[in-house]
């Protein structure tokens, strides 16, 4: 009963996944919270995991996710907004509603699940793993699609670092600060933007990081947009009974206070430095635990399907972007 009620084991666990996904990304151009994910779910399912490591999988799920969304907080940076012109920040605003509307429109043509699509838009449209951790609990997914949510942005991430170089330069023939608004304005993580745009040279690596910083920027008002709808959506139950209404969740509150930090020069940059790799570790532990709840007939069963729309997804990023671009020049 004491190794049931203990939860070490299952943190330990989701622990050693986690370190051997940070060293293996050195190697695997996949990024360590998509690898954390992908051994998570090969262990679980190689392996029968008792009761004892049950606790402890869980308490990185309920307790670790939410500090480490806190602590994410710290990488924003509002004053980046002074740096974007006007025309940068509508795209980056109106990129986003559209990837959004279409995830929800795709999940009704696909018949597709529309809590599950919509992760799949956020991942897509903001700032991938990051995203798809601040607003699962919101919108109340369940703890397998916000894995396979996590490891298809990722994918179609990593797909595009070396995709979108040549497709801006070469057939579209943009030039070099197009092209890092295009990276920008399209890719998941501010890793792969940095790493396709200065693929093509600094001026496009520069451009490339500042838009994607905007992007990043609009996860705050989108977390405030959900907790809005789905607070109303959850005030009367199918039953038609009403139920307690949730107010904001205490990691967003945490998440928004730590951002006050680098904005206002609150925080010196060694300490930002040291939260922000905390908070990176404590994901990657956390997808680790999510990533041992997810069975290959979930995969077998919704992810070809999400690959799909969320391929979509990002076809339509793209396709916008460009049309953009195109446009304003």
């Amino acid at each position: 009963m004491s190794n049931i009620s203990n939860p070490f084991y299952g943190i330990a666990l989701c622990t050693i996944i986690g370190i051997a996904a940070l060293f293996s990304s050195e190697y695997i151009p996949v990024g360590s919270v998509t690898l954390a994910i992908i051994f998570g779910m090969v262990v679980g399912n190689i392996t029968k995991l008792g009761e004892a490591f049950a606790k402890g999988i869980h308490f990185t799920e309920k307790q670790i996710l939410p500090l480490a969304i806190a602590l994410m907080g710290v990488n924003l940076n509002f004053m980046v907004l002074k740096e974007l012109g006007y025309k940068s920040i509508l795209i980056i605003m109106v990129a986003i509603i559209i990837t959004l509307l279409s995830s929800l429109l795709l999940a009704k043509v696909f018949n597709f699940d529309k809590k599950f699509a919509l992760l799949l838009g956020i991942g897509n449209g903001i700032c991938g793993s990051a995203a798809i951790a601040a607003t699962e609990q919101i919108i109340g997914v369940q703890k397998k699609d916000v894995g396979l949510s996590v490891a298809i942005v990722n994918f179609l991430g990593t797909l595009g670092i070396f995709l979108l170089p040549t497709f801006s330069t070469v057939l579209l023939n943009f030039n070099n600060i197009d092209s890092g608004v295009l990276i920008g304005n399209t890719l998941q993580a501010i890793g792969q933007a940095v790493a396709a745009g200065y693929s093509i040279d600094e001026v496009a690596g520069q451009t490339a990081t500042i838009i994607k910083m905007g992007r990043i920027l609009m996860l705050t008002p989108v977390v405030f947009m959900l907790i809005l709808v789905f607070s109303r959506k959850n005030r009367v139950s199918r039953a038609g009974r009403k139920t307690k209404q949730q107010g904001i969740p205490l990691f967003i509150i945490g998440f928004i206070l730590l951002s006050l930090g680098p904005t206002f020069g609150l925080l010196p940059k060694g300490v930002i430095a040291i939260i922000s790799q905390i908070s990176h570790y404590a994901l990657i532990v956390a997808m680790a635990g999510i990533g041992l709840k997810i069975t290959f007939d979930n995969i077998l069963r919704d992810g070809k399907a999400a690959l799909l729309i969320g391929s979509i997804i990002f076809l339509i990023q793209i396709m916008f972007s460009s049309s953009m671009l195109l446009l304003l020049e």
